[in-house]
């Protein structure tokens, strides 16, 4: 499939997900939806928080890049204690050193500075369950598309690691669980975490990296309000 095609797909899928919530809010009865006492199928909010990022299959361990996770929420309410969330979201991923290293491929060489940069847009797509107290946890999907991308090392003695040679993916899918806990009216706090269910890429560059697939993995640590 072709990437028109591809990206045009995303818009019936939205309207069939809409067609769905409508046909179940005229099966609802007058009971306490997930926000207030009265019936309402769509909520929209806003959303802010901190990513806390590493890669996995880099020659580092640990959450040790960190960057911002922004952007706006919605809910189709499909029963009393379930609903769709989307989200669209600026989300800033990655990988950070946490001291030298020596390179897998040269013993005699250290890695002084490494990191990735991965800025992307992204959606996730989640089946939330909430509780009597409005406290909710969903699972669901996330697609994402690279806005840019930077891969910084530095060694010593100095070596030349031409990084450019192993792109990344520009399309990504990563697994997402959250727990949202109410805090007041429409206040939530949020963490999050999120997983590649599809490699960043398939061939990384064998002087700093310990396997040739790499993978997303990231808490996120959010402030969600919902407006009313």
């Amino acid at each position: 499939m072709n990437k028109s095609r591809k990206f045009a797909a995303y818009p019936v899928i939205i309207l069939l997900l809409l067609l769905f919530s409508a046909s179940t809010h005229a099966q609802i009865s007058d009971e306490a939806d997930v926000y207030t006492d009265k019936i309402k199928v769509i909520s929209v909010g806003a959303l802010v928080g901190t990513n806390f990022c590493q890669v996995d299959g880099d020659n580092y361990a640990g959450y040790y890049k960190m960057g911002l996770n922004v952007g706006g929420i919605g809910y189709l309410r499909l029963h009393h204690n379930l609903a769709l969330s989307f989200e669209l979201l600026y989300s800033q991923k990655g990988a950070k050193d946490n001291g030298a290293r020596y390179l897998p491929s040269d013993s005699a060489t250290l890695i002084t500075k490494y990191s990735i940069d991965l800025p992307t847009a992204e959606i996730p797509v989640m089946l939330n369950y909430f509780d009597k107290h409005k406290s909710h946890f969903g699972l669901g999907v996330a697609y994402s598309r690279l806005l840019n991308t930077a891969e910084k090392v530095e060694t010593y003695p100095t070596y030349n690691i031409d990084v450019n040679k192993y792109p990344f993916r520009s399309d990504g899918l990563d697994i997402v669980a959250s727990a949202q806990m109410h805090v007041w009216k429409g206040l939530f706090f949020n963490v999050r975490f999120q997983y590649g269910a599809v490699p960043l890429r398939t061939y990384s560059p064998p002087d700093v990296s310990r396997s040739q697939k790499q993978f997303n993995n990231l808490w996120s640590v959010r402030i969600m309000y919902v407006f009313l």
